[in-house]
């Protein structure tokens, strides 16, 4: 049978080759009828002993892998375990903001702020010993509204917010929310005409939108960066994303000259 499965993997081989050159080839692997079969011969009806190899299988070969299925993920994580889904949305809800409607603010202007991260938090060092400690998770925002980054630490198990964490001039690393958004301006901006025309030039096509393209943003944070042009001043106050662009499924278009501040919905260039 090894050498059965050996001659025929050749055939496979030689028609793939065929395959590239246009021809087009069948190709099969015929196993013995009894392959798999529940009573094979000289089983007088009964399973096979314990350890002993399924009829129609080489000894020498490993038995067939089994997949297993997905453990059931429960309402509420133990330990250390990650955060279930279920946390992960108590933890948001509880950790948004308690305040009247259009005094914080998403990427797109929109009521509400911009949620970026949401991880389990450490314990302290008493409750680093317990058989089962409090679950806490640290859920991040930023509010465009007051350009500032919020941080609050959600007790899961008392369903209270333990703290809160405002600063000004932070700037963590955007969401995939942001990057888009900041592609979105990029587009619409004169200055996005040299993006427009590359990806019109890659594919044939206008650009309208941040759709066809996979977009990754890193912060800019201005003066501490360098020199910053006039436009860039408020950057590191302000929330300024360049982008990495990339054609999806295509060619890489440079825009990493380009800076854009989402907190003033601006577009400027670097150089």
């Amino acid at each position: 049978m090894h050498q059965l499965m050996h001659r025929h993997l050749g055939k496979v081989v030689a028609g793939a080759a065929i395959a590239l050159t246009g021809t087009a080839a069948m190709v099969a692997i015929t196993l013995p009828a009894d392959a798999g079969a529940a009573d094979g011969p000289g089983t007088g009806g009964r399973p096979a002993a314990a350890g002993a190899p399924a009829p129609g299988r080489d000894p020498g070969q490993p038995p067939p892998g089994v997949v297993e299925g997905v453990r059931a993920q429960g309402e509420r994580g133990r330990g250390r375990d990650p955060l279930t889904d279920d946390e992960l949305r108590r933890a948001e809800d509880l950790a948004l903001p308690r305040t009247p409607r259009g005094l914080v603010k998403d990427v797109t202007g929109k009521p509400g702020p911009e949620r970026l991260t949401t991880d389990l938090a450490e314990l302290t060092p008493a409750e680093a010993g317990l058989a089962d400690p409090p679950r806490r998770a640290n859920v991040s925002f930023y509010d465009y509204k007051s350009d500032s980054y919020i941080t609050k630490t959600v007790n899961l198990t008392t369903s209270k917010v333990e703290s809160t964490d405002t600063q000004h001039g932070v700037q963590p690393p955007p969401s995939h929310t942001e990057a888009v958004e900041a592609a979105r301006l990029l587009i619409a901006a004169p200055l996005g005409s040299g993006l427009r025309q590359d990806y019109r030039d890659a594919t044939g096509r206008e650009l309208t939108g941040p759709d066809p393209l996979s977009v990754t943003g890193f912060v800019y944070r201005g003066r501490a960066e360098g020199d910053a042009p006039g436009a860039l001043a408020d950057c590191g106050e302000h929330r300024c994303i360049r982008l990495f662009t990339k054609v999806k499924n295509g060619q890489w278009i440079d825009t990493r000259r380009f800076v854009i501040d989402l907190s003033a919905r601006t577009v400027a260039r670097l150089g």
